[in-house]
């Protein structure tokens, strides 16, 4: 839902009664100044995506995926395996991931 359109329903809300005049310009004002810039979003978390140094078990996919995401990464672990159980295809993207994914830079370089 983009900003206006959530900032029409909130004036909907507040001409029904549901909003007070404080809770109205409360809820507006957080909109507003929470809302990420503009082309902010999933483009912003995959620029962000590298694998793990630390988590990891092979190829630090999952514990990448896991920090970018707030997606604990053994559910990651276990998708993928769900993935190469039913479908087949679990494998073959893990290892995508693994080559196209950089890795976490040292912090001490």
């Amino acid at each position: 839902m983009s900003v206006a359109e959530e900032i029409k329903r909130l004036h909907e809300l507040h001409q029904a009664g549901a909003l007070s005049d404080q809770e109205f310009a409360a809820a507006k004002a957080r909109l507003l100044n929470d809302q990420p810039s503009q082309g902010a979003g999933i483009s912003d978390d995959i620029t962000r995506l590298r694998r793990s140094r630390t988590d990891r078990w092979l190829g630090g996919v999952c514990g990448g995926l896991g920090r970018v995401t707030g997606v604990d990464s053994w559910i990651w672990r276990l998708l993928f395996v769900l993935f190469v159980c039913t479908f087949g295809f679990g494998l073959a993207i893990y290892i995508l991931l693994w080559i196209f994914v950089p890795e976490d830079e040292l912090i001490g370089q």
